[in-house]
């Protein structure tokens, strides 16, 4: 069921641009583009938000979902990245190199994908015990991927940054409770040693 509702959202684009559901408005492309590109955003924000949830709360079943969330934002990125690639750059290399080169949006756009592809390539069982404590690392990456997106956002939009900065907002409070949680983890041993033994 859960994989059904992250999965809706392309459902529609796709209905939308075979006018079924709705209608893509007078620029279908960038319409595809910019829906795949929020919905990726607001995936990677999802699977940020499983673990201080479920600490939180205690609802352990939520790691469950954290790998397939993260699958599901990679799944967006790539349909955000391909649909420049293929309709609005038409797979024409000078054009893309370009692109890529003098548009720093779409640089930073670039890099988190690529960032998340390592980390989908990587996301089996059999990856992780391969990679041992280097797996843990890379898959930190998710956050790097959360402020490229963010960035690659405030600087397309230009003009009006409310969005991005709603998004802006949520990624600096996860990091922020990264942070303090790390933190409470090394003061713990710490506090412990100082406990007079009676």
């Amino acid at each position: 069921m859960v994989f059904a509702l992250c999965l809706l959202p392309a459902l529609l684009v796709f209905s939308d641009a075979f006018e079924i559901t709705g209608r893509l408005g007078a620029n279908p492309i960038e319409e595809i583009q910019d829906r795949f590109g929020i919905w990726a955003l607001r995936f990677v924000m999802i699977t940020l938000t499983v673990t201080p949830l479920r600490r939180i709360t205690g609802w352990n079943w939520l790691v469950r979902f954290r790998r397939m969330i993260g699958l599901i934002a990679f799944f967006y990125v790539l349909m955000h990245f391909l649909t420049w690639l293929i309709l609005d750059q038409e797979l024409l290399l000078s054009a893309i190199a370009e692109d890529i080169i003098e548009r720093p949006f779409i640089t930073l756009g670039f890099t988190a994908f690529l960032l998340l592809t390592a980390m989908a390539a990587t996301s089996t069982n059999g990856m992780r015990r391969r990679l041992g404590r280097r797996w843990q690392q890379l898959h930190y990456g998710v956050y790097g991927v959360g402020a490229l997106g963010v960035w690659h956002y405030w600087w397309q939009v230009k003009a009006d940054v409310r969005e991005p900065l709603i998004y802006a907002i949520i990624l600096a409070a996860l990091l922020g409770y990264r942070v303090w949680w790390q933190r409470r983890k090394q003061r713990r041993p710490q506090q412990a040693k100082q406990m007079p033994v009676r």
